[in-house]
């Protein structure tokens, strides 16, 4: 189910305009990119194994080489039409694979490396009713 659900993620942010997706955290990331990392798994909501809540993590990182131009794309994946938020919650089903979602907050807008690249990057929780 972490798999489906990755992926389901991905293809929601497919649709955000000039953001590439990854189901998988990539060696080589190309920015601007939203990668999607499972973070908690809380077990039996209802009786019977009827669902468990997933947490997911969107690391979402954009190029550096101008500190203004990465902060101002980034700002414009965070809130609005083109944003992370508004792609996840388009369709709350993910297409029919999980029972609910939400995008709940954003937090460590920050820079982060990865191998010898820094990117400028914000984190996004996605809560997932499945």
């Amino acid at each position: 189910m972490v798999s489906q659900i990755r992926t389901a993620l991905a293809n929601a942010l497919s649709s955000v305009n000039g953001l590439r997706s990854s189901a998988t955290i990539p060696d080589n990331p190309r920015p601007p990119i939203a990668v999607i990392i499972p973070t908690r798994i809380e077990y039996d909501l209802n009786a019977n194994r009827g669902a468990d809540q997933y947490v997911f993590t969107i690391t979402l990182m954009v190029g550096r080489a101008d500190d203004r131009a990465a902060q101002n794309t980034l700002d414009g994946f965070i809130v609005g039409s083109n944003s992370v938020k508004s792609a996840v919650e388009a369709d709350r089903t993910l297409g029919g694979v999980v029972n609910t979602c939400r995008v709940t907050q954003m937090v460590n807008y920050s820079s982060v490396s990865v191998g010898e690249t820094v990117y400028l990057a914000a984190e996004f929780t996605v809560e997932v009713v499945a």
